[in-house]
């Protein structure tokens, strides 16, 4: 339904200065949910289109969904979106579905049962030093001039999932950010053999109060520990913002 809209004509609008959003984003968070909730009606309902409700905290299974992740790309033609969904039993992930019809793949992972995109299952790259990783980024800070930009997708999913295909070695944000930007595509990242954490190293848990995260590194396991290290006070000083 959303790529069937996908270079058409939408309404669009700003939620809040700086987050713009669509009527597609509303129409595939209501099919979304309908359909979701049909499959577990026991869960509850984390989605960046619906107000939060905090009775998902008495559920012991929720649904963390982006109906379109990557919206500036989505609203300017371009590929890089995907339509998010993870259902999480006790903070952590147990499936997670990215959809990029625009880039036809279509990305899977069950807890302890691996990733595949398009089927082909997925594995990290063998990239075992921080020099040389490659990073989804339009401009690599001066001080990371030794790490490699490659294409970087609207949609941080897509960024992460990239680690999750070989595709790069590294990504991190390092800002508060929600949870359903993150849920889906860190379990496929993790079924993939990467490690992923908040930007601080920590365990990711999700279906939290504020349903927030600060940041996320995803990385192939022998670099994660020098990426920590080197993002540290950049980190410290952010999560203060």
């Amino acid at each position: 339904m959303v790529h069937s809209r996908w270079q058409g004509e939408f309404r669009q609008w700003e939620k809040v200065p700086g987050h713009p959003v669509c009527d597609v984003d509303l129409a595939a968070d209501a099919m979304l949910k309908q359909r979701l909730l049909e499959i577990d009606p026991e869960a509850g309902w984390l989605s960046e289109e619906t107000a939060d409700d905090a009775e998902r905290l008495l559920r012991s299974r929720v649904w963390v969904v982006d109906p379109i992740d990557g919206t500036r790309d989505f609203l300017r033609g371009r590929t890089g979106w995907a339509v998010s969904v993870a259902l999480v039993e006790g903070g952590r992930p147990l499936i997670g579905v990215l959809d990029a019809p625009a880039r036809g793949e279509h990305w899977r992972a069950l807890a302890g049962a691996g990733a595949t995109r398009n089927g082909a299952s997925l594995q990290v790259s063998g990239h075992d030093q921080l020099a040389g990783a490659r990073v989804p980024a339009d401009v690599l800070p001066r001080a990371d001039n030794d790490l490699v930009a490659v294409e970087k997708p609207n949609s941080i999913a897509l960024r992460i999932g990239m680690v999750a295909a070989g595709q790069a070695d590294l990504v991190a944000a390092m800002r508060w950010g929600k949870e359903w930007d993150i849920a889906a595509a860190a379990l496929i990242a993790q079924e993939a053999g990467a490690i992923v954490t908040d930007a601080l190293g920590r365990p990711l848990r999700y279906n939290s109060t504020k349903g927030e995260a600060f940041g996320v590194l995803a990385t192939t396991p022998a670099i994660h520990e020098s990426a920590v290290e080197r993002l540290a006070t950049r980190a410290a000083k952010a999560a203060l913002r």
